[in-house]
């Protein structure tokens, strides 16, 4: 599988991506490469040098949360961690837009994944501009003043951000799942026909859904401007989910074995007296 072609190096436009590629053996497949990244967070743990930041962003019902239970249910409770950011708090209203996720960073040896993410302080904001009035900007005074210049100088931001995390060892890996407007209406629908599934359905969605050009102009934008060397963008289609999860799953696993993690041999003075220690313990 050439996994390159995922890859966002240059302007891109979004209705000439496929929403939709079968992979065979994608449920099988994705056993085995989840006991190679649980593998590869143990020895990043040991070697204490690197985090993992994964940001997953997509449409309503483009799968986000069961990839992320598919995905990485095979690794350590202890060393991953998932962050679903909302409608920001009262308190997180009273920071800039970057603090919460900032504070959701995570520690050397660890992975985090921010299911939706600083990215929706330029996607949901701008489609919605009037959402910025909550963050009490002192040079916001109406919704003129929330221009596409305000949004770029965010990004400009982000960019930032994200390149300093990279040069303190965070590695960071930024997933768009790329769903098509028709497969969103059949899983909304499966939401209202499946009693099991309806609590999962809200009034919310049908609302942003009538804004998806909207949506997809604002994608691409962010995609084009924030693909950067250190924190790049994958657009991974996003119909069949069981592909989605595969596919992402090997672009994860590419990218960390370039780090060649390595666990910390032990003391020359401390491994000579192993025998030692056997022997100690295997005499109680």
């Amino acid at each position: 599988m050439n996994l390159d072609k995922y890859k966002v190096f240059a302007d891109i436009q979004l209705k000439d991506l496929p929403t939709k590629e079968e992979v065979k053996n994608a449920k099988k497949d994705i056993e085995k490469i989840r006991k190679k990244l649980s593998e590869l967070q143990d020895a990043m743990y040991a070697e204490g040098k690197y985090s993992v930041l994964i940001c997953l962003q997509g449409m309503d019902t483009s799968g986000k949360d069961s990839l992320i239970r598919e995905v990485f249910k095979d690794i350590n409770a202890r060393g991953v961690m998932v962050y679903s950011f909302k409608v920001p708090t009262e308190l997180e209203l009273k920071h800039d837009f970057l603090w919460r996720h900032y504070i959701a960073l995570p520690a050397k040896g660890k992975m985090a994944i921010f299911n939706r993410s600083h990215y929706e302080n330029v996607l949901v904001t701008r489609v919605n501009p009037s959402y910025i009035f909550s963050e009490n900007i002192p040079s916001i005074k109406s919704v003129e003043d929330v221009t596409d210049a305000f949004f770029h100088d965010r990004m400009n931001r982000i960019n930032d951000f994200e390149y300093h995390l990279a040069k303190n060892g965070t590695i960071i890996l930024k997933f768009f799942l790329n769903m098509s407007k028709e497969e969103q209406k059949n899983r909304l629908l499966r939401r209202l026909e499946l009693p099991h599934k309806n609590w999962k359905f809200s009034k919310g969605d049908l609302k942003e859904r009538k804004l998806w050009d909207k949506y997809m102009i604002c994608y691409e934008d962010l995609l084009q401007k924030t693909s950067k060397e250190n924190a790049p963008w994958f657009v991974i289609p996003a119909d069949d989910k069981e592909s989605a999860r595969i596919i992402l799953a090997k672009i994860l696993l590419k990218e960390l074995q370039k780090y060649n993690f390595t666990e910390p041999k032990l003391p020359p003075e401390i491994h000579a007296q192993i025998g030692d220690f056997k022997a100690a313990l295997n005499n109680e």
